[in-house]
């Protein structure tokens, strides 16, 4: 795809599995993004779901600048990879079927990526609510995601709002590592590829998105299981970057001693919590030790699959 201004044409993927409502709430917003860039840009949903029930309803919605694909291996790094595969432009941006983007969200990513040319362009997210939290999540800070000032440079991101440079991606080889597919942290481990040998991506603090958080997360047991998820993602990953035999025992070593501190500090905040009945204390310690144990179960091969799908006969 060639875009007729001389500038990088784009193409802005949303993955989509068995949510029909959040992909036609989330279309109109993206075509909106992609017409009103001064570049060449087309949608392109990704439906990782066989049936290709999210596809067809895409395809339905009779745009021009829309494009669907059905991804039948099953896992989010599957779906990524089908997106890097099937993108025909310079620039690849990444956004979810349950967010929604804010005005010139777009724009503002492009206009960052053309300030310096790096490998990758990250934008914040932010959690509104179907229901209010209880206290305890919110003391917490377990919705609350780190930010930074526009022009920081980052080595890792997410795929929920982030713009690539295929050049770049495609010069290293660089693949989202389908063994992370059910258990979450191929984007992690796949940013951290990309900036070690591309140089670090560069954020954008305007380009902002928007993640509506359903009911069935806004609980205590989600925020526990995903804040282990992190601690489990984060040591699998970084054992997969260690290469030798001598290096991934040290990298073991190195993130159970993490994992354990983390796991100590964690505790002492919680008790620290119950002696001045405190919540903050009692839910930010709960956070640490449970992301602390999640480093130290993943650091000895021990696999979380929060994404594991129910088997055909069940």
């Amino acid at each position: 795809m060639t875009s007729p201004s001389g500038g990088p044409s784009v193409v802005l993927a949303v993955l989509t599995y068995r949510r029909p409502d959040d992909l036609a709430a989330v279309l109109p917003l993206l075509i909106e993004q992609v017409e009103a860039v001064d570049v060449a840009a087309t949608v392109l949903v990704v439906d990782n779901d066989a049936a290709g029930a999210g596809a067809a309803a895409a395809t339905a919605f009779g745009h021009l600048l829309v494009r669907a694909v059905v991804e039948p291996r099953p896992g989010i790094a599957a779906a990524r990879n089908r997106a890097l595969d099937e993108a025909d432009a310079d620039l690849l941006v990444f956004i979810d079927d349950d967010e929604r983007p804010s005005p010139n969200w777009l724009s503002l990513l492009l206009e960052t990526y053309r300030r310096s040319r790096p490998a990758g362009v990250v934008g914040p997210v932010i959690s509104e609510f179907e229901i209010e939290p209880d206290a305890w999540i919110t003391a917490g800070g377990f919705f609350v995601r780190q930010r930074h000032t526009t022009g920081t440079r980052v080595d890792v991101a997410a795929t929920n709002n982030l713009l690539l440079e295929l050049r770049r991606v495609r010069e290293l080889g660089v693949r989202f590592d389908e063994r992370f597919g059910i258990t979450g942290g191929s984007d992690t481990l796949f940013t951290r590829q990309l900036t070690a040998g591309a140089g670090p991506l560069v954020w954008c603090d305007e380009a902002m998105v928007v993640d509506v958080v359903p009911a069935s997360r806004v609980s205590r047991r989600w925020v526990v299981r995903r804040s282990y998820r992190f601690g489990n993602a984060w040591s699998r990953t970084s054992i997969a970057l260690s290469h030798g035999r001598v290096a991934r025992v040290g990298t073991r070593a190195r993130l159970t001693g993490s994992g354990i501190a983390r796991i100590a500090a964690g505790g002492v905040r919680w008790m620290v919590g119950v002696l001045t009945r405190s919540m903050t204390h009692r839910a930010r310690g709960t956070r640490t030790w449970v992301r602390g144990l999640g480093m130290v179960a993943g650091a000895w091969g021990i696999v979380f699959a929060e994404y594991a799908r129910p088997s055909a006969s069940s």
